[in-house]
């Protein structure tokens, strides 16, 4: 059986902070924030919404697969 990597959809006014702090509990919300970007540069590296639209500076979609893990090494 093949592992998969553990994953979210996000709920839908998450943030990269929202997350960290629900899901890596054990670590420290600025160490959290920074594995979660690194794990995740699909959304990390999309252009974030501009000032006056409804999502601004969240580039974090309730659509996106957010990792909660590293990759996994095969």
């Amino acid at each position: 059986m093949k592992t998969v990597r553990k994953s979210i959809f996000p709920e839908a006014e998450d943030t990269w902070a929202s997350i960290a702090a629900r899901e890596l509990t054990d670590t420290s919300q600025e160490d959290a924030v920074a594995k979660i970007q690194s794990w995740n540069l699909h959304v990390f590296a999309r252009r974030a919404p501009d000032d006056d639209a409804p999502r601004a500076g969240n580039p974090i979609l309730p659509s996106d697969v957010i990792f909660l893990e590293a990759p996994l090494t095969a």
